[in-house]
């Protein structure tokens, strides 16, 4: 369908590319735009912020074309590396090529924080005018800038950015249109003058950093089926990945609502320990295992000091523990829907599933034998402190896995992640040979289970519940075959399934509760809910019914094949923060887990 012209401003939406490298990450909508990109990391401030509507003109990066028609985008395959090939109404047109460098150099990986755009004309004669306008304190105000012959220097928030490129700056100042007759190159990154031309900088540049994807995604173990989706997926996690610590974010943006006026707009910008470690886990399933890695040295850096105390549930990208939660005043929302926060409130609450969290993302490390620096004596000890830690706070009140801000209890999923914390150990301490250790653990999680147990059975019900002896459902206990808390042909599990499917369930999309919280009743489906269901029908035997359900969240995807945090079941519109790192954890485990094998496919 062909896209709204530029002078008739398009209606935000989340059919958005994802371009990045480890460092930076822009998002650029389906007319090459960037509206979304935080200079110099993640959680910075938002220098090109458009998808949340600024007050002040500007927030973005646009390569408009005159005399618009329609336009086609996708990514060059198995890569970040993304292309955009815009039409206007006489046969002209012209394809812009996006990416962030990102390859080996010098026995390391090279990820500036630099956005790298190639504009070429492909047919016809076609007029483009480039406008660069990135804003400061989250759209508050323009940026200083100063230009030279070949440059355009902007005095961001927290980062000098300068713009080296080949089309002469008065016509890139002034936003004048001119006739793109040859290849146009754009490099904003550091405050430094480039060594060779624009142009031989993004050719070697985009050269090198398409063999990177290709080598990283060849080295994947993916599915006989759905690989497009898995390898799209797993990119995409990995840009979501802060190279310089590990840290791993739950999502790139801040305050795009889970559904429309809920006023449940939150920024996603940190590493919640859960997230993260869903996404190692995802990671870990494919292969890529030096993601865990980075992370887990993230997480030690974290749990190193302070040793009787407990650990927070998210935290920034190096290392803040604290996250002051305030709105903005400059940004008027996601279609005008704000409140738009920077900070989360999150890190002050107690979420005691965090500890399990932490130990099954680093169990790998001590049983597979491909990784390099594999656990040992001293970090099973490190571990052993998130143990005790889940054994003092297994059966205490917290505000669980969907952080309520109203009200405490002790949740069915956080006391089990506490078990599965000491299930594990037991298991990493006899890998060791530490049978001492071992014996342990493996009776502290034995006790612990049973008095999980006997308060979240409910007998009258005949299902598994929320919370110690509660009455209400969520979707977290479809995950309690999942960590082995319980077996998947458990006729008490295959209930809870049921009984979740028929409460939670609305047509192919489940809910993670319906009860109302401190914002009311949820409107919209939970993405990775939906997928774990998905895996649940899998594993107690609703084999035909998972892959039917499967296949339906796929197309839910957007064109470059990526999702949200939610969608709206009426429609199958995309809300809350993106890319989500949990839907596309959801997507390609439910794929690992329901493929048929290689053997009994070829």
């Amino acid at each position: 369908m062909p896209e709204a012209a530029p002078d008739t401003e398009p209606q935000a939406n989340l059919a958005l590319g994802v371009v990045g490298n480890g460092s930076v990450a822009a998002l650029i909508d389906a007319q090459a735009r960037v509206v979304w990109c935080c200079l110099p990391r993640f959680d910075a401030d938002a220098s090109f912020c458009a998808l949340l509507s600024p007050r002040m003109p500007g927030g973005d990066w646009c390569i408009e074309l005159d005399d618009f028609e329609h336009a086609e985008q996708s990514y060059l395959p198995n890569t970040a590396v993304l292309v955009t090939r815009m039409f206007d109404r006489h046969g002209g047109g012209i394809e812009v090529v996006d990416f962030a460098p990102r390859y080996r150099s010098h026995g390391r990986v090279y990820h500036p924080v630099l956005l790298a755009r190639r504009v070429s004309p492909i047919c016809g004669s076609p007029r483009v005018r480039v406008r660069l306008r990135p804003l400061c304190d989250y759209g508050a105000r323009t940026p200083e800038r100063t230009s030279g012959s070949n440059h355009i220097r902007y005095l961001l928030s927290d980062v000098v950015q300068r713009l080296t490129s080949d089309v002469a700056v008065p016509l890139i100042e002034r936003e004048l249109p001119f006739a793109l007759d040859r290849p146009a190159h754009f490099v904003f990154g550091p405050d430094e003058t480039l060594t060779e031309s624009p142009a031989v900088i993004i050719h070697l540049a985009l050269e090198r950093t398409l063999a990177y994807w290709h080598e990283w995604t060849r080295s994947l173990y993916v599915p006989f089926e759905w690989q497009e989706a898995v390898i799209r997926a797993a990119i995409t996690l990995k840009l979501c990945q802060y190279e310089a610590t590990g840290a791993i974010v739950a999502a790139l943006t801040t305050s795009i609502p889970e559904a429309a006026g809920s006023a449940r707009n939150w920024d996603y910008r940190y590493c919640w320990l859960r997230d993260a470690a869903f996404t190692v886990r995802a990671l870990n399933r494919l292969g890529a295992t030096r993601s865990m890695e980075e992370y887990i040295r993230y997480v030690f850096n974290l749990v190193t000091t302070d040793h009787d105390t407990e650990i927070g549930p998210v935290f920034g990208i190096t290392f803040e523990r604290e996250l002051p939660e305030r709105e903005v005043d400059s940004l008027d929302g996601y279609r005008g829907m704000g409140p738009v926060r920077v900070g989360n409130a999150a890190w002050r609450q107690r979420q005691n599933d965090v500890y399990g969290s932490v130990v099954l993302a680093s169990a790998q490390l001590f049983f597979d034998q491909r990784i390099e620096h594999r656990g040992d004596q001293l970090m099973f000890e490190r571990l052993e402190r998130m143990g005790e830690l889940a054994l003092r706070t297994a059966e205490q009140p917290d505000a669980g896995l969907w952080e309520f801000r109203g009200r405490m209890a002790v949740h069915t999923y956080s006391a089990a992640m506490c078990w599965a914390a000491c299930d594990r150990l037991a298991h990493i301490a006899t890998q060791l040979g530490l049978s001492g250790r071992a014996r342990h653990w493996h009776e502290h999680a034995v006790q612990l289970h049973a008095r999980i147990e006997a308060r979240t059975w409910n007998a009258a019900l005949g299902h598994f519940v929320d919370t110690y002896d509660g009455e209400h459902l969520d979707a977290s206990l479809l995950l309690l075959a999942d960590i082995g808390f319980v077996k998947a042909r458990d006729p008490r599990f295959i209930a809870t399934v049921d009984a979740i499917g028929a409460t939670l369930g609305r047509g192919n999309y489940l809910y993670r509760y319906t009860a109302p919280d401190d914002f009311g009743t949820p409107q919209t489906s939970f993405n990775i809910c939906t997928f774990w269901y998905i895996e649940a029908l899998h594993a107690t035997g609703r084999k035909r019914r998972a892959r039917t359900l499967f296949a339906h969240m796929l197309k839910q995807r957007n064109a470059l094949g990526l999702l949200s945090e939610d969608l709206a079941p009426d429609s199958g519109e995309h809300w809350g923060n993106y890319p989500q790192t949990y839907s596309l954890v959801g997507l390609i485990q439910t794929a690992m887990r329901l493929t048929v094998r290689w053997e009994d496919a070829l």
